[in-house]
């Protein structure tokens, strides 16, 4: 691979190393490595400063100075994180205004570019399907597909893909919902009760948290990471703190490394039980709904216990975490699980064995694999990829991977992969518990200076699925760029397959399956 930088998880190194393409080698690359089957862990743009760029251009496997012109070029760069066999692969390059859109020949581009074009203002030729993303205010003028202004004053309202024909109705649900619900448009075209098409629109909830986490001093980081979405505030806060760390140069303790594992875990319990509890109460099975609504409560203690709030927020800091965990908390969560666990099999096969719930999971909203998911859905889908084992920090490279014994794609794949990966996290936090832990309490006031002109990417495998986090360094080691991938990012598309050619009143069912993030994707 010549023409990429292999680089490791959560391992820093400096900007100038990355192998500086020609756009259009750099295109050219990047199609190869996914035409072989690399997935796209990171692709975003951002603005360099012009001094620091003549440095990258005539740095490490760089072109030559007149390989091209630096003002035909532009000034906005491009990087690009691809994963392949456990591997992860890095390249740069500068950006033309207008290019020849990579979702041309790889669909799994397609929201990348999107995003790209509407951050920056660059235009990505023939895109399939040019619409606005989270609806960003400083967008350049760039055109949609219909040849409208790209930014739009209301999200949503642009004209909606349309099915023809006298039997067709369209169904337009949200943004506002009933109940306590994050705001997401779902825009159904249906022939009868069977939906031909769903169209997502989301960026409701854009609240610009990538720029912010460049200007804003560092001792306000962590709290604005935890904020990206509450029900992954341990995912997103270990992201943040491992890449600080690298940046740092700060090694955490065996025992901070522990605590962060068990409140990952105890975070991927909690949202997973709360998961089957709905599934359970949107096929009228009750009674499993109401068992794991209380269950996933003692698992938010647990986080309590160890965080001090039920989310465990304030818990994973650069350098370690601000509290350990006593002897007596340690045998409460310990007694607790051993409590719970016959507790959540009893559930578990109650619901997976009743008819009623068979009826409705099986064989209902099936995502091929060719769909490039992550996460509980990429599992339940046959897509055998977990950062855990695949790039594993903390204390994974200890632990055994969850096998999975039902992969067909379904509702009820993926509710079956959930149960399992909750029975796999209780052995888990057992496993690293079975011993006291010891570590020094950390404490993160924000007067440090990064490592500068560096980069690092840090991968963590939420409860979602794949968590990434890309942080960008300038020549004062100040933050250049802060870049932020949820799972969801690469999910909605397949909660919009799954509901082809299903009945729009398994669009509910559909949904819970996925339970994506609307404020985790709008950022």
């Amino acid at each position: 691979m010549a023409d990429f930088l292999t680089i490791q998880n959560g391992r820093p190194f400096k900007r100038i190393q990355v192998p500086y393409l020609h756009f259009s080698e750099f295109r050219t690359n990047l199609l190869k490595l996914a035409f072989k089957g690399a997935e796209v862990v990171q692709f975003f743009a951002y603005q360099e400063d012009p001094s620091i760029k003549e440095v990258l251009m005539l740095g490490f496997n760089a072109p030559s100075r007149d390989f091209f012109s630096y003002e035909e070029e532009g000034t906005v760069q491009l990087m690009a994180v691809l994963r392949k066999d456990h591997q992860l692969f890095a390249v740069q390059t500068t950006a033309p205004e207008t290019f020849d859109a990579l979702s041309r020949q790889d669909m799994r581009f397609q929201l990348f570019e999107r995003e790209i074009a509407e951050q920056f203002g660059l235009i990505p030729k023939d895109h399939p399907w040019l619409k606005p993303v989270r609806y960003h205010a400083n967008c350049r003028g760039v055109k949609d597909v219909f040849g409208n202004d790209y930014t739009q004053d209301i999200p949503g309202n642009y004209p909606y893909f349309q099915v023809e024909g006298e039997e067709i109705h369209e169904v337009g649900v949200g943004p506002v919902h009933a109940g306590i619900i994050e705001p997401g448009h779902f825009r159904f075209q249906c022939i009868g009760e069977r939906v031909l098409h769903l169209e997502i629109q989301l960026g409701y909830q854009h609240r610009g948290v990538e720029p912010l986490l460049t200007s804003v001093p560092f001792k306000r980081l962590p709290i604005l990471i935890e904020g990206i979405a509450g029900d992954t505030a341990v995912g997103n806060a270990l992201c943040f703190s491992q890449a600080m760390e690298a940046l740092l140069n700060l090694t955490p303790d065996d025992g901070a490394k522990t605590l962060r594992t068990v409140a990952l875990e105890l975070e991927r319990i909690a949202n997973h039980v709360g998961d089957l509890g709905a599934l359970s109460g949107d096929v009228a099975f009750n009674s499993s709904a109401a068992y794991f609504g209380r269950i996933r409560g003692e698992f938010l203690n647990l986080l309590l216990v160890m965080a001090g709030n039920r989310f465990g927020k304030n818990l994973v800091r650069p350098g370690g975490v601000t509290m350990g965990l006593i002897e007596d908390s340690r045998n409460l969560i310990l007694s607790k699980i051993k409590e719970l666990r016959p507790e959540i099999k009893e559930v578990g096969d109650l619901l997976f064995s009743a008819h009623t719930v068979q009826a409705r999971f099986d064989g209902c909203g099936v995502v091929s694999r060719e769909i490039p998911l992550v996460g509980v859905a990429g599992r339940a889908s046959g897509i055998d990829y977990d950062v855990r084992q695949a790039f594993p920090t903390e204390k994974y490279s200890e632990i055994p991977a969850c096998l999975h014994t039902r992969t067909h794609g379904g509702v009820f794949s993926r509710a079956m992969v959930r149960f399992e990966e909750i029975l796999h996290s209780l052995d888990i936090i057992e496993r690293l518990l079975q011993r006291p832990v010891t570590t020094q309490p950390v404490v993160w006031t924000g007067e440090v200076s990064l490592a500068s002109s560096s980069c690092v990417t840090t991968l963590n495998e939420a409860w979602r699925g794949e968590l990434s986090h890309c942080v960008l360094t300038d020549s004062r080691g100040g933050i250049l760029r802060y870049k932020i991938k949820d799972p969801s990012f690469h999910n909605w598309t397949g909660l919009a397959m799954a509901l082809r050619n299903e009945e729009i009143s398994d669009f509910p069912l559909n949904n819970k399956s996925f339970n994506l993030s609307y404020c985790g994707f709008d950022l």
